[in-house]
C-alpha cells in the first residue's frame, strides 16, 4: 500500500519582510512625511453577524497584522520609533468570544513594530505625530468616516499654528507610492502565489473529475471550495460556475442551474493563500467530449491565449498581449463565418466585441484585480520582471444571437492563467492544469 501523501509545508512571509517594506515605503516618502493607514473595518452581514474578516490588502502588505480596529502610522526619521501601530488592547472576556488579540506587547514582539498604543488613544496621540510633518500620505476617499477623523486631527494642529505648531500643508495619495511597490512581486511573494495557483489547479481538477450530465453548478462549486479549504486556503473571489449559456454571462453568480448532456461548463475560480490570490478559468464539456463547434471556438481561444503569452516579455508593452489576442480571435471569427468583412476593418470597428467584450488580463497579487498602473503618460507601460498578471481571452456567443448560425449560439468559452514576467520570459504559475481540448478530453476520460 503506498504511503499517504503529506501536505506541503505551510508557507508564510517572515516578519522581517513586512518591516523591510515599511522601511522602503518611508524612504520613498521622505523624512518630512507621515503615512497613515487604517485597517479594514468589519462588515455586517445581517443584523449582528459579520462577514468573515479580511484585512485591507495595503495594511496587510505593510504589517501582516490580521486584526480589525487598528491604524498604522509611519513617521520616517522619528527618534522614538518610526513604525507605530494603534490596536486593540488585550481583553480576556472578549477574547473568550472572538479569539486572541495581539495587544500592544504582541504588536511589538510579534509584528516588529517600533511602538504600539491602544486604539482608544489614537485621538489623543495622532495630532502630535502630525505636527511638524509637511506631507501626509493617506488613501483619501476610501473610508469616509476615517477621512473626517483625519481632517479633525489636522484642524486641531492648525488651531495651534499661532502658538508655533507646524501643520502639514501637502496631502498625497498613498497609492502613488504603495501601488508601485505592490506591483513588483518579491521571491517570497511568488512562492505564496505559486502555492495559491497549485491549490487552484487541484480544485479545478477535482471539479472536472466529478463533472457529468445532471450535475448542479453549485455541486461543482462546493467541490472546488472543499479543495480550497482542505489546503488551508479560501476563495479569492466569488466562484463562477456556468453551464451551457450561463457561460456567456461574464460575472455569472447564481451557480444553481443543471448541466445538461452536451453542455460546456465554464469555471472561473481561484484560491487565496495567505492573502495572495490566484485566478484560473477553464471551459470543458460536462460529459468529457467537445462537439465540433465547441472545439473550434475552444481551439481559437487557445490560439489567442498563446499569442498573448508570447508578448509577456520584459520590454514589451502590456497592451501588446491584448492586441495579439484580439487579432487572433478576429481572424478566427472571420474564418469560421461568425464575422464578415476584412480583418483590419473588423478590428478597427470593434466588430469582434460582440463576441469578446473584455480585456485579456489584469494584475494579480494581494487583490485578484491587483493595484498598479496599466498606462504611464498615456502609453501602455512596458512589462518588467516581477509583474504578475492574468491572460484570459474568451468568446461568448449569446443564445439569442440570430445573426449567427444556430450551431454557435449559447457557447461561452474562456481560458485563463496566471503569468509571472521573468528576465527569461513568461512563467505560467497555473501551467499544471490542462487547457487544450485534447488534453481536457484525455483528463476527463
Amino acid at each position: 500500500m503506498p504511503a499517504a501523501s503529506k501536505s506541503p509545508r505551510p508557507l508564510a512571509l517572515p516578519v522581517s519582510a513586512f518591516a523591510r517594506r515599511r522601511k522602503q515605503l518611508m524612504r520613498m516618502a521622505g523624512d518630512d512625511a507621515i503615512l497613515v493607514l487604517p485597517a479594514a473595518a468589519e462588515r455586517i452581514r445581517s443584523r449582528d453577524t459579520h462577514y468573515p474578516y479580511r484585512q485591507d490588502s495595503d495594511f496587510w502588505y505593510l504589517t501582516g497584522f490580521p486584526e480589525p480596529e487598528a491604524v498604522l502610522v509611519l513617521v520616517p526619521g522619528r527618534a522614538h520609533g518610526e513604525a507605530i501601530l494603534f490596536c486593540r488592547e488585550r481583553d480576556p472576556d472578549r477574547e473568550a468570544w472572538d479569539g486572541p488579540r495581539a495587544g500592544q506587547e504582541g504588536a511589538v514582539e510579534d509584528f516588529a513594530m517600533d511602538d504600539a498604543y491602544p486604539i482608544a488613544d489614537l485621538d489623543e496621540i495622532l495630532p502630535g505625530l502630525l505636527e511638524g510633518r509637511s506631507r501626509v500620505y493617506y488613501h483619501f476617499g476610501r473610508d469616509a468616516e476615517f477621512d473626517l477623523k483625519l481632517i479633525g486631527w489636522l484642524n486641531r494642529v492648525r488651531a495651534q499654528a499661532r502658538m508655533g505648531a507646524q501643520p502639514p500643508h501637502e496631502f498625497l495619495e498613498l497609492g502613488h507610492l504603495l501601488d508601485e511597490m505592490r506591483l513588483f512581486k518579491a521571491n517570497d511573494e511568488i512562492k505564496l502565489m505559486q502555492r495559491a495557483a497549485d491549490i487552484s489547479v487541484q480544485a479545478h481538477q477535482a471539479a472536472m473529475r466529478m463533472s457529468k450530465a445532471g450535475v448542479r453548478e453549485y455541486e461543482l462549486q462546493a467541490e472546488l471550495e472543499r479543495v480550497f479549504r482542505a489546503n488551508d486556503a479560501e476563495p479569492a473571489y466569488g466562484s463562477i460556475v456556468g453551464a451551457g449559456a450561463n457561460a456567456c454571462v461574464l460575472h455569472y453568480r447564481a451557480n444553481n442551474a443543471t448541466a445538461r448532456a452536451g453542455d460546456l461548463v465554464l469555471i472561473d475560480a481561484g484560491a487565496e493563500y495567505r492573502n495572495y490570490a490566484s485566478d484560473i478559468t477553464r471551459t470543458f464539456p460536462v460529459d468529457g467530449r467537445f462537439t465540433k463547434e465547441q472545439r473550434a471556438l475552444h481551439d481559437l481561444v487557445g490560439d489567442a491565449q498563446r499569442a498573448a503569452l508570447a508578448k509577456a516579455m520584459p520590454g514589451v508593452a502590456y497592451d501588446a498581449g491584448h492586441q495579439a489576442a484580439v487579432e487572433t480571435l478576429t481572424e478566427g471569427l472571420l474564418r469560421l463565418g461568425l464575422l464578415k468583412g476584412r480583418l483590419e476593418k473588423s478590428i478597427a470597428d470593434g466588430a469582434y466585441r460582440r463576441f469578446y467584450r473584455h480585456k485579456t488580463g489584469h494584475w494579480i497579487g494581494l487583490d485578484v484585480h491587483d493595484v498598479g498602473e496599466y498606462r504611464i503618460d498615456g502609453e501602455s507601460r512596458l512589462l518588467e520582471p516581477g509583474m504578475v498578471f492574468t491572460i484570459e481571452p474568451g468568446l461568448y456567443v449569446a443564445p439569442d444571437d440570430t445573426s449567427v448560425a444556430a450551431k454557435w449560439r449559447g457557447i461561452g468559452i474562456r481560458t485563463e492563467d496566471d503569468v509571472l514576467v521573468t528576465a527569461n520570459g513568461p512563467r505560467v504559475l497555473t501551467d499544471a492544469l490542462v487547457r487544450d481540448a485534447d488534453a481536457i478530453e484525455d483528463f476527463m476520460g
